[in-house]
């Protein structure tokens, strides 16, 4: 059985000067943020092969993604993960914090200790995501400190490492409106308050593959169209509960296909527009796949929101 304390090294406990030193006088952290700010007009080069990729978070990463992601890239992408339930994160920073479902969502060939995965420098890009409810984990969870902290840990071992914030979305039902949630957070939670503070600081940008972004967009231009192919709508892209019940937050098969391909435009800086519409499950399954009309929409959309974004690191 995968247990933290069998394969997670147990460290001073002690973060990287990144998360104390970000808390300083107004004029200093607005001067970093708009310092941040502009960083994201450089771009990011394209690479010339594939990547490897360590991939740190919670379900919202999943293993279906991942696997997906690296049926589209070039050949020789691999990749690794440390993931959880709901996991913020502070909790994947100490070995001695409990994370919820570590060992049901570890349990598998691409699982790799966090920390080894990053001081090993043997990663390309690194992606990172935090939990949901976002503005709990900014509150509680110190999610600009800890975000700077793990994307220091990265660069330490590889100041060439590609750095990504994963910005997912809260659950269908929120009371605020599920679209109207993906809008407004972007720019107010997972940047401002989060991702643009840990730049800042690092001196250097944290990229973002926009999935939340992409999700919103393909959900608005398949419903303005009455559905289109085999997606008649947003409950299309989410999974289903033991019950039958639609999953507010999970995706099904669609949905990762979505993402996948929100990482694929970000990580390779390249249109997703003509890759392969079925593709096969972590565990060898064949998933379920977009039709060719809502699969070339969904590519289409990914593409125009990815370099449309002006911190995912592509070129206008």
């Amino acid at each position: 059985m995968v247990t933290r304390r069998s394969i997670l090294r147990v460290g001073s406990g002690v973060l990287i000067a990144a998360g104390a030193a970000m808390v300083g006088v107004g004029g200093s952290r607005m001067w970093r943020m708009s310092k941040a700010r502009k960083s994201y007009a450089r771009s990011v080069p394209a690479p010339d092969g594939p990547l490897n990729v360590f991939h740190l978070g919670h379900s919202l990463v999943g293993r279906d993604m991942p696997a997906m992601l690296a049926q589209l890239a070039p050949e020789g992408h691999d990749y690794a993960s440390q993931l959880g339930w709901g996991t913020p994160l502070r909790s994947h920073w100490y070995p001695d914090v409990p994370i919820n479902g570590f060992e049901a969502e570890n349990d598998h060939p691409k699982f790799l200790p966090a920390r080894t995965a990053l001081e090993g420098a043997g990663f390309d890009a690194v992606v990172l995501t935090e939990m949901v409810e976002l503005t709990d984990a900014i509150r509680y969870h110190d999610s600009p400190e800890y975000l700077a902290s793990w994307a220091g840990l990265a660069l330490a071992g590889r100041p060439d490492v590609r750095v990504y914030v994963y910005e997912t979305w809260h659950n269908t039902d929120d009371p605020a409106g599920w679209l109207k949630r993906i809008d407004d957070d972007f720019e107010d939670l997972w940047m401002e308050r989060m991702t643009l503070p840990a730049a800042g600081h690092l001196g250097v940008p944290i990229y973002v593959v926009p999935g939340g972004q992409a999700l919103a967009a393909f959900v608005r231009a398949v419903e303005a169209q009455g559905g289109v192919g085999n997606i008649q709508g947003r409950d299309a892209l989410f999974a289903r509960t033991p019950e039958g019940a639609v999953d507010t937050i999970h995706l099904s098969d669609l949905g990762a296909y979505l993402i996948a391909l929100t990482h694929y435009a970000a990580l390779y800086q390249r249109s997703p527009v003509g890759l392969p519409l079925v593709l096969m499950r972590a565990d060898g399954t064949t998933a379920d796949a977009p039709d060719d009309d809502a699969g070339a929409l969904m590519q289409q959309v990914v593409w125009d929101v990815s370099r449309a974004n002006p911190y995912s690191g592509i070129a206008a």
